[in-house]
């Protein structure tokens, strides 16, 4: 898998194959040669471009970083659907009942 950090919106959104409008080439007289993406965040919505180096230009950029569970997983994740309000105030109130003692008998109390 190829490490390299990709290009990114403004937003923070990563930029992958199915965002980029169009890719070409920017050839120069002098210096390096660029390859130009111009995209649509997925995200935003924001047009954007990149100018990156030739010889620094790997299609990898553009690829999906897979995801850390499977097809199965995935389809039982989405059929949660979205948390509630509902869910985050009796979280909220888990916690505040939470002995974080019983986790550590070596923490002290303050």
């Amino acid at each position: 898998m190829n490490t390299k950090a990709g290009i990114s919106c403004n937003c923070g959104q990563r930029i992958v194959t199915k965002d980029v409008i169009q890719k070409g080439q920017y050839p120069r007289i002098f210096g390096p040669n660029f390859i130009y993406v111009k995209f649509r965040c997925s995200r935003c919505k924001r047009m954007g471009e990149k100018f990156i180096e030739q010889d620094k230009w790997d299609e990898a950029y553009l690829r999906e970083i897979p995801s850390e569970f499977g097809g199965d997983e995935k389809k039982n994740f989405d059929r949660l659907g979205p948390i509630t309000i509902d869910e985050v105030i009796d979280f909220h109130s888990s916690l505040g009942a939470f002995n974080f003692s019983d986790l550590d008998p070596n923490l002290e109390k303050s």
